[in-house]
């Protein structure tokens, strides 16, 4: 199982500068199939510079969710890292 990309990512805007909200479709590639998921996540900076990223679902997957959100948690931090998140 692979993320293959993020799809129509968008920023919420907000108030507070170190809290940054997201919504975008996941494209991830599952065994038997590639499926669209919709994906809520935050990424929130505390004062030492590391990076908490949340991450929420709009609808139930078929697949166990903690091998999911671990992927998609490694290509957002993946992304962020290169500079290719919406600021």
């Amino acid at each position: 199982m692979r993320v293959v990309e993020l799809k129509n990512l968008q920023r919420e805007e907000g108030e507070i500068f170190y809290l940054r909200k997201y919504i975008c479709d996941a494209l991830i590639e599952f065994p038997t199939s590639k499926e669209e998921v919709s994906v809520l996540f935050s990424i929130e900076t505390n004062p030492f510079g590391q990076k908490n990223i949340e991450i929420s679902f709009n609808k139930a997957l078929n697949y166990p969710l903690i091998p999911v959100k671990k992927a998609l948690l490694q290509f957002i931090l993946n992304e962020e890292n290169e500079g290719r998140l919406p600021c």
